[in-house]
C-alpha cells in the first residue's frame, strides 16, 4: 500500500483507502471496528472521527495484509461457526458455513435425552465438536487431532466456551484402539495436490487442505478403517469437495457400509456423504 498513516486521518478516509486497495468495504469496517474496539454501527454514525496515529498504524498493517489475501478470520482472530464465536490461529482451517451442513446432519443423528459416544477426526479448530457438544451436551464427544498446534486452539476453544470435549491428539484414529463410537463425523483434507484452488488458500495450513493426487488419501484411509471403530448401526459422515460425492459414496460401499446417503451445502452442492455400518 502506497498509503501513509496520514491517509487514514479519520474513518471515513480510512475506509476509502481500504477501498482504493482492494480489500471490501465490509472486510475493511471490521478491521477497524476491531482496531478501534468499536462496533460496526458506531463506525457508520462517526465516519468523521480522529484516528489517533497507534490506531492508524494498526489499521493500515492490517490492510496490507488483508489485501495480500491472509483470511481476516486471522487479522481478527476470531470466527463465528454454528453460533459459536471460536478463536483461530494460521494452525487452524477457517471454519466454513458450509460445514454447517455436517453439523446439521449429526445433530439429527445425535438424541437429545440419550448419551451416545461421537468421534471428531481431524478437529483443527474445533469446531464441529464444540457445535454439537453445544446441542447435544449428553453426547461424549472425542476431538483428535495430528497437529499439536491445532489441537491447543480447539482444547483453548472448549475452555473458554464452557463445553466438555475429549482432546487427544492423533493420526486419525491411530490413539483411538480399541475404542467404538455412535457416530464419527470429519472434515478431513480434500483438495487434490496441484490444484489451482489452493493459491487461494495460501495462508491456510496445508496439511489440512490435500490429501494426494485425488485429494480422497484421507477420505480412503477413515472409510477402511471406521467400521472397526463403529457399534453396528453406527455412521460415519464426512464432509467433501461437491465434485467427490459419487467416489466418496463408493469408497464407503467398499467398506461395507449401508444406507449411504448425501447432504447438499448451502449452494445446493453436494458437500457430505454419510454411511451406516450394519450389524
Amino acid at each position: 500500500m502506497n498509503a501513509g498513516p496520514s491517509g487514514l486521518h479519520t474513518v471515513a478516509a480510512a475506509l476509502r483507502t481500504a477501498r482504493g486497495h482492494g480489500v471490501d468495504r465490509l472486510d475493511a469496517q471490521a478491521l477497524l471496528s476491531a482496531v478501534l474496539r468499536q462496533p460496526r454501527a458506531w463506525l457508520l454514525a462517526h465516519d468523521e472521527a480522529a484516528l489517533e496515529g497507534e490506531a492508524q498504524t494498526r489499521f493500515q498493517a492490517l490492510l496490507e495484509r488483508r489485501a495480500q489475501g491472509e483470511p481476516l478470520a486471522y487479522l481478527l482472530g476470531e470466527k463465528e461457526f454454528f453460533g459459536l464465536p471460536l478463536a483461530v490461529t494460521p494452525d487452524v482451517l477457517v471454519p466454513r458455513p458450509d460445514t454447517e451442513t455436517l453439523v446439521e446432519w449429526a445433530l439429527e443423528l445425535l438424541p437429545v435425552d440419550i448419551s451416545m459416544r461421537v468421534a471428531d477426526l481431524g478437529t483443527g479448530s474445533g469446531a464441529i465438536a464444540l457445535a454439537l457438544a453445544r446441542h447435544r451436551p449428553l453426547a461424549r464427544i472425542t476431538a483428535v487431532d495430528a497437529s499439536a498446534a491445532a489441537l491447543a486452539v480447539a482444547r483453548g476453544n472448549g475452555e473458554r466456551l464452557g463445553l466438555g470435549v475429549e482432546w487427544l491428539k492423533s493420526d486419525w484414529f491411530e490413539a483411538l484402539a480399541g475404542r467404538r463410537f455412535e457416530l464419527i463425523v470429519s472434515n478431513p483434507p480434500y483438495i487434490a495436490e496441484g490444484d489451482i484452488h489452493l493459491e487461494a488458500l495460501s495462508h491456510e495450513p496445508r496439511q489440512a487442505l490435500t490429501a494426494g493426487t485425488d485429494g480422497l488419501d484421507a477420505i480412503r484411509r477413515i472409510a477402511a478403517q471406521a467400521p472397526a471403530r463403529l457399534e453396528p448401526g453406527g455412521w460415519v459422515l464426512l464432509e467433501h469437495g461437491f465434485e467427490q460425492a459419487e467416489a466418496v459414496a463408493g469408497l464407503l460401499a467398499k467398506a461395507g457400509f449401508r444406507d449411504i446417503a448425501m447432504r447438499r451445502d448451502l449452494g445446493g452442492r453436494r458437500r457430505c456423504t454419510g454411511g451406516r455400518v450394519v450389524g
